[in-house]
């Protein structure tokens, strides 16, 4: 028994050596190295929504996620390194609610996602529209005595829209960024770019605005800005 047990004891007794000194040494990293937590926030990705949809929500989400793992890779995170993701192949023009879960949000590795903060937002869809609408330049300044503002025009005159359907039809033009005409007496021209105030709407192939201004003594004529 006793030539049993020695033989046990002693066989492969380098490796098993080594295995004990890399047990312990493993075990010692572990004890220094203490868990930390932090909280990053970051915007919630969008893939897949389907060609002819828009997103017809004012305010994107942004998630507030708690992480947890060890202190020393909890110090080299970075906001970039945290990702949330969410699909939107399958969605429909209409409302909808969607859950926010640990499977949504990639992290590095040895790290643990603890909290998201919302669990769940709500988006709604409409049908992509597209329109050509009017263009409205906005003329601003200090103009001599007597001297108004007969007429703008726009060149081109109108500049073409897309975005959510609803959004898109709600439209009456578009505006142009403010012209000073401070000092012009008779005519001048500058150039601008031109926008609709809603930030679900773009301006297609969005090029620079040429604004005439025309002035006039007051009394001359029946024309106004």
């Amino acid at each position: 028994m006793a030539g049993f047990l020695q033989r046990a004891l002693f066989h492969n007794l380098g490796l098993k050596v080594v295995s004990l000194l890399f047990a312990i040494a493993l075990w010692m990293i572990v004890a220094r190295d203490p868990t930390a937590e932090v909280e990053i926030q970051v915007p919630i990705e969008f893939h897949n929504l389907p060609e002819n949809l828009e997103i017809d929500s004012a305010s994107f989400t942004e998630a507030q996620i708690r992480i947890r793992g060890p202190e020393r890779v909890i110090h080299r995170l970075q906001p970039s390194d945290v990702r949330a993701d969410i699909d939107l192949a399958n969605v429909q023009p209409g409302e909808r609610t969607f859950d926010l879960t640990a499977r949504h949000v990639h992290v590095p590795e040895e790290l643990q996602v603890v909290q998201i903060i919302p669990g769940q937002f709500h988006l709604s869809f409409d049908i992509r529209a597209t329109r050509v609408v009017e263009i409205r330049p906005r003329v601003t300044g200090n103009f001599a005595r007597g001297i108004r503002v007969a007429q703008t025009i726009a060149d081109p005159p109108t500049v073409t829209i897309t975005g959510p359907q609803r959004r898109v039809q709600a439209v009456e033009s578009a505006i142009t960024d403010p012209v000073d005409a401070t000092g012009v007496m008779t005519r001048a021209s500058f150039a601008t770019q031109a926008y609709v105030p809603d930030p679900l709407i773009q301006v297609v192939h969005s090029t620079p605005i040429r604004v005439t201004v025309i002035m006039e003594r007051a009394g001359e004529g029946n024309k106004t800005e």
